[in-house]
């Protein structure tokens, strides 16, 4: 057990001005963490207890899925990088790690980074030390820090520049193989948050820069999350929104037939779709085609939506880009020969088609079928253009963003949205870095394979704010059982009596004794502070000894989650409090 007052919980009374959210504001009042610098923390002694219980909890999860335990260094050769498939992508959010010297000037380019993940460093490592299918298959993980360059930091852990992850990398033989790895940490993934007594959903997510063939995200729902959560309570489905889809373009929907021949109009001024809208043009949105320009990998492309539709951008990864941005105007304007707001992408009236890296088109502008386009000449627009007719299309995809109402693409009926906070992701890397790196293994015929991947994501730091953002009320943290810093709080009114701070002790070791851990408040300070700390911080189970309960034979037991308060006659004290320390121990959730 450990005594407040020789232990160091330094509580606040007023939040910090620059937390935004709930839980980055009781991470400070309950001395959880202290900030250092923009995304930078200090754990402290009561938030660090919290971090381990975190840590073993996903250690033994990630063992009992096939995980092997490793640790890497996290100062990395930029060679390491710039030998692998994402160094373009991946630099934008990595520090570099060069020397602080003041007579040692730093190189133009990077010689050591710190790592953000480490797929370009275990693969290297796999490939020199396994050659044999008879070794397949590998699980290797470590849980450490990790570093990402945050242009804006903000909310606390949830958005910072340093953070503890679990990250993890499998390694097999072949793709069935591979499947069922993937499926271990799934399931591994979610027994961790139901040990840690969180609510988290696994949603289908966009593969990003890591690339690979499918993905999952695990989300804590939370009012303040950092994503959405676009699900149907009907079928199951669940995506985030970078990957969700709907089945707002019917499968067998036939192509729209020619409404006419295309016709030029003027439209001086008119440049966004909103201004289309209006009379004297008056054409709706769902009727207008958007054409967007950005740069692939240094090459321009179109992407073309319905006017009333907005682009989500982690879909254009589909196309296979490395590096994809907006086009700047002064980019746009030799291509397609008009500046944005005149754009189309009609059949003839693109000034260097030859440039285009490809026109893409989302499906559900086959709903508008004949419609309203800019005519690549400022000014002007084209009416009648026809999907199949008239547009240069390369080909068509999903890169609309969804919207809650459209029908489910499992059951059809109506999605929904909620908010949610990202904590673990789960990648089928496939051979992306097994390729690049030449990871390969000898099978039983002597024949060379690439090792089939997966890579695997648990933020610590974030997890643990999470739990706070879900678990929370005006006064303070509510902790579940298994990850609370202190799962029993002996709130000792009266320090100085010794009648009181024996039994105090007695009921603190009966607590400890019965497994739970356990701190006694024992500061000079009056019962009202006392109380109003114990909600902050938000310790499972309150037990009171003193002050007028005492003299009556009582002590007062509470549940952190519960308004009521049960007096207990002292008589039956230590084994009142044992037995409630034994309940709930036998109700959190098991391995």
């Amino acid at each position: 057990m450990k005594y407040w007052s020789k232990f160091f919980i330094p509580t606040l009374k007023e939040s910090p001005a620059d937390a935004e959210i709930p839980s980055h504001k009781l991470l400070v009042r309950a001395g959880i963490v202290r900030k250092l610098g923009g995304g930078l923390y200090t754990y402290m002694p009561f938030g660090l207890r919290a971090i381990h219980k975190i840590t073993q909890i996903c250690r033994e999860e990630i063992d009992r899925g096939g995980g092997i335990e490793l640790w890497m260094p996290h100062v990395h050769p930029a060679e390491s990088w710039t030998n692998g498939p994402r160094w373009a992508a991946a630099r934008e959010i990595m520090f570099r790690a060069d020397s602080a010297s003041a007579t040692q000037g730093a190189a133009k380019e990077p010689e050591f980074v710190l790592g953000p993940t480490h797929e370009e460093i275990i693969t290297p490592i796999v490939k020199a030390e396994i050659t044999s299918y008879r070794d397949l298959p590998k699980n290797f993980y470590q849980i450490a820090t990790k570093f990402r360059n945050e242009i804006r930091p903000r909310y606390g852990l949830m958005r910072a520049r340093e953070f503890i992850m679990m990250d993890a990398y499998s390694f097999d033989a072949n793709d069935e193989s591979a499947t069922r790895s993937y499926l271990a940490m799934k399931a591994a993934y979610e027994a961790f948050f139901r040990r840690l007594g969180v609510q988290a959903i696994a949603v289908e997510a966009d593969t990003g820069v890591m690339g690979g063939s499918f993905s999952h995200e695990f989300m804590v729902p939370a009012e303040v999350g950092d994503d959405d959560i676009i699900y149907c309570e009907e079928s199951g489905y669940a995506a985030n929104r970078e990957k969700a889809t709907s089945a707002i373009v019917p499968k067998d929907l036939a192509g729209a037939a020619p409404a006419g021949t295309v016709e030029e109009f003027a439209t001086p001024g008119v440049t966004t779709i909103a201004q289309l809208e209006a009379a004297p043009y008056n054409v709706a949105a769902d009727k207008q085609f958007k054409t967007l320009v950005y740069i692939g990998d240094g090459k321009p492309f179109i992407v073309i939506l319905r006017g009333n539709d907005e682009l989500e951008e982690a879909k254009l990864g589909s196309l296979g880009f490395e590096l994809c941005r907006p086009a700047t105007p002064e980019e746009i304007e030799p291509v397609l020969g008009a500046k944005p707001g005149s754009l189309g992408a009609v059949k003839g009236t693109i000034k260097n088609p030859g440039a285009l890296a490809g026109v893409f088109a989302d499906r559900a502008i086959q709903l508008v079928g004949n419609g309203t386009t800019g005519a690549n000449k400022d000014g002007f627009h084209l009416r009648n253009v026809n999907v199949a007719r008239d547009l240069a299309i390369t080909k068509f995809g999903d890169f609309r963003r969804v919207r809650p109402g459209e029908p489910c693409p499992v059951s059809g009926k109506p999605l929904k949205v909620r908010r949610g906070i990202e904590v673990g992701h789960i990648f089928k890397l496939g051979t992306k870095y097994s390729e690049k790196y030449g990871a390969v293994y000898t099978d039983d015929q002597k024949q060379q394979h690439l090792m089939v991947m997966g890579s695997y994501g648990i933020g610590i730091s974030r997890t643990m704010q999470a739990i706070i953002e879900q678990g929370h009320d005006a006064d303070g943290i509510i902790w579940p059982w298994p990850v609370a810093p202190f799962q029993v709080l002996v709130c000792l009114l009266d320090p100085q009596a010794a009648d009181a701070a024996e039994m105090a002790r007695k009921v603190a070791e009966a607590a400890e004794q019965a497994g739970a851990d356990v701190l006694v408040d024992d500061r000079a300070e009056r019962p009202g502070v006392k109380f109003k700390d114990a909600d902050l911080i938000g310790v499972p189970l309150r037990i009171t000894i003193g002050g007028k309960g005492l003299k009556e034979g009582v002590i007062e037991m509470k549940w952190r989650h519960e308004k009521d308060v049960a007096k207990i006659p002292v008589a039956e004290a230590l084994e009142r409090v044992s037995a409630a320390v034994k309940a709930a121990n036998d109700a959190a959730p098991k391995a």
